[in-house]
């Protein structure tokens, strides 16, 4: 070989390896991206638009993907998890980098394993089961806020009105048993319970939801929270106002699927708004910004172009920022050098060789890069800060929190992890130190059109009473007496029913009369039948004795022990003339005369020598009487001279 060929050759070859590491290193001209949700649905309707709105903005935004294009493929799981499942897998056939959805809980439990399998991001934007979280779904990403928060949300609710029992209906699901779960755990921290758990079957009718709602109405919880999907809650709330349970004296708190229902309804029938006055209805938080104006006026203009009827709900605000999230992700991916490949699973082939039906699935070489750009992102979208934390949520959940009223809705506050409830927005309670203990809402209108804060909780209808025996005697009935069945009075019932009223929860009380009033029945006797379980308590002035106290148990004394004097009490005026309230008329009569008396005899001993004691008839009588009452205030300016006088003097000294 000759030097010129030799040098072609080094040439040639440093033409192709430089050929070779241009195209390693150029930007693909299209990306597949998917979708997976329910188009004909009241969270589908908002998102499918938004998500075309997304894609056609990433495409012409050219400092995103500089230059790469998203190809959007879009499959519809038509409300159902198993034709969602089969569309998950056609569409993972179509070698997309991330999925946008799904829309469904349930849809996301099942698919979120092939996910891992392939390598394949999913970022759902409505699927807020809190078990989506768990370490065993490392490749789901939600993009909308977990009902984790939104069930905190609800327990401080719950906890501000001081009410301590709620009844839970939900849908029997993962997106319902999963919330109510969360539920449970939320309200333990405020000292509450779920009292009852009403679950209703995916896809009931009307007659078995109009059943489940009659179960709960017996019980004694009048705080009901609804955690279902829009089609159930509509049938919930007609079967609802049938029995008339959207009454006063009920609460109904509702998750966000009914905001979402209220925000997609152009025009609101006022026959369906009266089903449902004076709920409180939760909803995504998502601050006013420019960014999201521009979004909704773009929205709103596709929505008018393309005949859509239905509104702009706040899934449709997350499935938005799924979008740019992804792109965002992508161009990282792509600039740190990455290229976007596929490549078979050899388990997907049997021993022999044969091919199975899944083989078309290929598993994404550079998932695992790009879900770790995905957990990188930090941005400001139209639904705010858009950053996931270390528990793989988004930073920053919080809640709108309406109250249903006429046509629409009014705001009475809001929800937030930072500062609990407040009247603030919670992007100005974000600038400043946490504060949950400043909790404060506006007015309520509850239902019924009421003003006055529901007590929560009614006494149960298939409850069984507490049965108290009460000695109906001849004697002391003051303490306790009967004046037929059930109608028992006195101070010891008095006090049995003040220490009802301080329980935290109902107690329905059935009085029993033990004894016929002629005479006093045994007392041992009625504490027996409360050890053999005939009664569940009795009340009276009973003794602790020692037979009683080795069979049954005893409430501290609350009346003291001892001879007492009972005297009444009467409420009297101030009185210059109080000081004669000590004795009566007669008394007082009684001692002037017998002032006027000593006065006489002193005047029959003293007037013959003294000089005081004498003068005209009118001033010996003064005297007599100055003599007497003068007694009781001051000293005599008289002076006795007998010895007798000084006596009597003496005498009348003592008996003052």
């Amino acid at each position: 070989m000759g030097a010129a060929q030799l040098v072609a050759w080094f040439l040639a070859l440093a033409a192709a390896a430089g050929a070779a590491v241009s195209a390693a290193g150029a930007r693909p001209s299209e990306v597949a991206l998917g979708a997976l949700f329910t188009y004909d649905s009241t969270i589908g309707r908002a998102a499918r638009l938004a998500i075309e709105l997304a894609v056609d903005d990433v495409n012409a935004d050219g400092t995103v993907l500089a230059g790469t294009k998203l190809s959007l493929k879009s499959r519809d799981t038509n409300c159902s998890a198993f034709l969602g499942t089969v569309e998950a897998f056609q569409l993972m056939e179509e070698n997309v980098v991330a999925v946008i959805g799904p829309q469904s809980s349930g849809i996301g439990h099942v698919i979120s394993h092939v996910a891992n399998e392939l390598h394949v991001p999913l970022l759902s934007f409505a699927a807020t089961d809190p078990a989506l979280a768990a370490l065993e779904y490392p490749y789901f990403l939600r993009t909308t806020i977990s009902d984790y928060f939104q069930m905190n949300a609800v327990a401080s609710i719950v906890d501000y009105y001081q009410w301590k029992r709620v009844t839970a209906i939900y849908v029997d699901d993962d997106y319902g048993r999963g919330g109510v779960s969360a539920l449970g755990d939320a309200l333990a921290t405020k000292r509450a319970i779920i009292s009852y758990k009403a679950a209703i079957p995916p896809n009931s009718n009307a007659d078995v939801i109009s059943d489940v709602l009659v179960r709960a109405n017996m019980m004694e919880s009048r705080v009901m929270v609804v955690h279902v999907n829009p089609d159930t809650g509509k049938r919930i709330f007609s079967a609802a106002n049938k029995l008339q349970m959207v009454a006063s004296g009920y609460v109904w708190i509702v998750t966000d699927w009914l905001a979402a229902v209220l925000d997609s309804s152009a025009s609101r029938d006022l026959k369906d708004m009266s089903h449902i006055q004076g709920l409180i209805v939760l909803r995504q938080h998502t601050p006013e910004s420019d960014a999201k104006n521009k979004f909704i006026s773009k929205w709103n203009t596709m929505a008018r172009n393309r005949s859509v009827t239905s509104g702009l709900n706040s899934y449709g605000f997350y499935a938005y920022d799924s979008v740019w999230t992804v792109a965002r992700a992508i161009d990282q991916f792509l600039d740190s050098g990455q290229q976007i490949n596929f490549s078979t699973d050899p388990r997907l082939h049997d021993s022999n060789g044969n091919t199975l039906r899944l083989s078309t699935l290929k598993i994404f070489d550079g998932g695992e890069q790009m879900l770790q750009q995905l957990l990188l992102t930090n941005f400001t979208g139209v639904t705010g800060p858009v950053q996931f934390g270390s528990d793989r949520n988004l930073v920053r959940p919080a809640y709108d929190i309406l109250n249903v009223g006429g046509s629409g809705s009014r705001l009475i506050g809001y929800w937030s992890n930072h500062s609990g409830l407040s009247i603030a927005a919670p992007e100005i309670l974000y600038q400043k130190p946490p504060n949950t203990s400043a909790q404060q809402l506006y007015n309520v209108l509850w239902p019924g059109d009421s003003t006055t804060m529901p007590r929560g909780w009614v006494f149960r209808n298939n409850g069984q009473a507490l049965r108290v025996g009460v000695p109906n005697k001849a004697s002391f009935k003051d303490l306790v007496s009967s004046r037929g069945p059930g109608n028992v009075t006195g101070y010891c019932i008095d006090v049995f029913n003040t220490a009802i009223k301080l329980l935290p929860y109902p107690v329905p009380v059935q009085f029993v009369t033990i004894g016929d009033g002629t005479k006093n029945p045994s007392y041992i006797g009625i504490v027996s039948m409360v050890a053999a379980n005939t009664l569940d308590a009795a009340v009276g002035d009973f003794a602790i004795v020692r037979n009683g106290t080795a069979i049954s148990e005893y409430t501290q004394p609350y009346v003291e022990a001892g001879l007492v004097i009972v005297a009444p009490v009467k409420q009297t005026p101030p009185s210059a003339w109080a000081f004669l309230k000590p004795f009566t008329l007669e008394m007082w009569c009684v001692t002037g005369a017998l002032f006027i008396l000593v006065g006489v005899v002193v005047w029959l001993l003293e007037h013959r020598i003294n000089e005081d004691f004498r003068g005209s008839p009118r001033r010996q009588v003064i005297t007599i009487i100055w003599f007497s009452f003068s007694t009781m205030f001051t000293a005599h300016r008289e002076n006795i001279l007998s010895a007798l006088g000084r006596s009597t003097q003496e005498l009348q000294g003592l008996i003052v």
